[in-house]
């Protein structure tokens, strides 16, 4: 394996340090980590090997990207110094032959659709041959058997467990390099690929596979390893792991953000983030809290080890979700993500599927409803959102139809509200509705977790960074267009009007109230010394959007302090938490919980 990262990840994003250094006070910090105490995060192939040296019988099983040869090269060797032979055997040589994997996956990955799939209803033993399983078998002809490579667990063997978990942007930047690619296809012949088609077969088919396995795995997994730095693993017991995320699940955590350029990206968290890099164009996103993507760093003795945000959901559910763990199961169920359009561009105009939709089509539980806290903008910023008054959809839809086959430019306030956007305010985007965010603006998108289903209709004739046309959804857009919502109901209901909920001394809680359609919530806390809260059976997804710093304590005892702009979650099962303003003047944070279960997601009115 190359030392240097740039030869099998492409992106702008620095690789995550072994030991990354705190940001000064008050800046926002790219690499959180829930301290775990001491002597807990160890590194390199030595140490794992000396954890291994005394057994008989290892199973290495790990998520889809991991560079399997690597690791068995370098283990080996470190099992070697300690002067342990081991039997290595490689579980994808029973893996179906290619073109029965082929078949299996086809019906869900949309046929000719540059991006959409549906979601795989199997698992990951379907890509398995299960006579080809069994023949692989230890033989203690060795010092250590080992049995690796993902889904080797599904062997049965009885033996030490390790785990090698590897962050989804990191898989996504290995993709990119053409250095990982999907189940049971070579990665090595990818490097001409379709980065978009690699994508959707991960999401809709790899993942949910992936994930299903590993959710089954965790109760008994002994070691979880973090190979995002191939030449230098972290590792941590699976015990450890297990109590990290209980003291996660009932106290507080923070997602590793990360961040992507895109066609209409913006300068603002270039110039407000410190540790991004320089050499990236632009920052459109920051994925503050995509459960599906995120991770989740831990930190011990300075060390850090990252695991997928799928770890929390599958040990600590029901504390983390409380009231609404029936309902959501192992998924959290909301999204908050930066959109950059300052000094940048127009987002596209777009909309989400209906709920109906998204799950016939694509085999979700629940859609994409959105909104838009405006957290920093200037002047003559807008956000588009709602038709016009007396917009007929044939009329719309010959002019977006005609672009589309020629490229033509569309008037698009001649169809589309545009308002003009304050800090503070949230702009509401049930399911159906046309919208996108204008440049200028610092967007913090509060919104169900789905997050890939937007279809664009209209993207300005723009090109994508690598200069092809972006793929448009018109549509399946068309298909799922609120065109009621126009005129005056734009400002009636798709604008929110706060009001304050509650006050005391010196602090306010303000209700900025959501859709009906919206099955979460938006209040805003604003206070000069400090705040309490009660979780009342739902997470609390929280972000300061004004103010240098907070102190959160939770019921137990535990302190952290986050920085502007910085989201975190309070679980449902801490139950009470305090708010400390760590600066000058009044703070102001945002938080985003569940509707109670008897006030159900309805079918946004059209």
């Amino acid at each position: 394996m190359e030392s240097t990262p740039q030869l099998w990840r492409k992106t702008t994003e620095t690789l995550l340090p072994s030991r990354p250094s705190a940001p000064p006070a008050g800046q926002y910090d790219i690499y959180p980590a829930f301290p775990i105490g001491s002597g807990q995060i160890m590194l390199g192939y030595d140490t794992l090997a000396a954890r291994l040296a005394g057994e008989r019988r290892v199973v290495i099983d790990g998520y889809g990207g991991v560079f399997w040869a690597e690791l068995r090269a370098q283990l080996d060797l470190a099992l070697v110094r300690l002067g342990v032979r081991g039997r290595w055997l490689e579980v994808a040589g029973a893996l179906r032959p290619p073109a029965e994997i082929d078949g299996l996956v086809a019906p869900f990955l949309g046929g000719d659709d540059l991006l959409f799939g549906t979601r795989f209803t199997g698992g990951l033993r379907d890509f398995f041959d299960g006579e080809r399983l069994q023949a692989l078998r230890p033989d203690g002809s060795a010092d250590l058997d080992i049995l690796y490579g993902t889904g080797a667990a599904l062997a049965g063997w009885q033996g030490c467990l390790v785990y090698v978990d590897l962050p989804k942007n990191e898989i996504q930047f290995r993709a990119r390099a053409g250095r990982a690619g999907n189940l049971g296809l070579d990665p090595e012949g990818l490097r001409q690929g379709d980065p978009k088609a690699l994508y959707k077969r991960l999401y809709f088919l790899d993942w949910p596979a992936l994930n299903g396995h590993k959710a089954g795995l965790l109760s008994r997994i002994d070691v979880v390893v973090d190979e995002q730095r191939p030449h230098e693993p972290a590792w941590i017991s699976g015990r450890d792991l297990r109590a990290a995320l209980t003291a996660m699940g009932h106290n507080y955590f923070r997602a590793r953000p990360w961040f992507e350029p895109g066609p209409w990206g913006g300068q603002w968290m270039k110039a407000h983030i410190q540790g991004l890099s320089a050499g990236a164009p632009n920052y459109a996103w920051s994925f503050e809290l995509i459960a599906p993507e995120n991770g989740l760093l831990l930190a011990s003795d300075g060390r850090v080890l990252e695991v997928s945000f799928d770890w929390l959901m599958y040990h600590a559910a029901e504390a983390v979700l409380g009231d609404s763990a029936s309902r959501f199961g192992y998924e959290f169920p909301i999204r908050f993500d930066y959109l950059d359009t300052w000094e940048g561009g127009n987002l596209s105009v777009q909309c989400h599927p209906r709920p109906e939709y998204i799950r016939e089509h694509f085999g979700e539980s629940f859609t994409q409803d959105e909104s838009y806290y405006i957290v920093d903008c200037k002047p003559e910023a807008q956000v588009y959102l709602g038709f016009q008054a007396g917009v007929a959809p044939a009329a719309f839809r010959e002019a977006v139809e005609l672009s589309f086959r020629q490229s033509a430019v569309v008037e698009i306030q001649r169809f589309v509200r545009s308002l003009p956007a304050h800090k503070h305010e949230l702009f509401l985007i049930p399911n159906g509705t046309i919208h996108g965010a204008g440049r200028d603006n610092l967007v913090l998108e509060i919104s169900a977790t789905p997050y890939i289903f937007t279809f664009k209709i209209y993207d300005w004739l723009r090109l994508d960074l690598d200069g092809r046309p972006r793929p448009l959804n018109v549509g399946r857009a068309l298909a799922n267009l609120c065109f009621e919502r126009q005129g005056p109901r734009v400002e009636a209901e798709l604008v929110s009007h706060p009001y304050v909920l509650r006050q005391g001394p010196g602090w306010l809680l303000i209700h900025l109230p959501t859709h009906p359609a919206h099955f979460y919530d938006v209040h805003r806390f604003e206070f000069l010394e400090s705040v309490e809260e009660d979780t009342g059976g739902s997470p609390h997804v929280l972000n300061l959007v004004e103010g240098s710093s907070v102190v959160l304590e939770t019921a137990i005892g535990l302190r952290h302090t986050f920085s502007f702009a910085e989201t975190f979650v309070v679980p449902a099962a801490a139950g009470s938490y305090r708010l400390i303003n760590g600066g000058e003047g009044t703070a102001r944070v945002v938080k985003a919980f569940l509707k109670k279960p008897s006030r159900p997601n309805i079918q946004a009115r059209c």
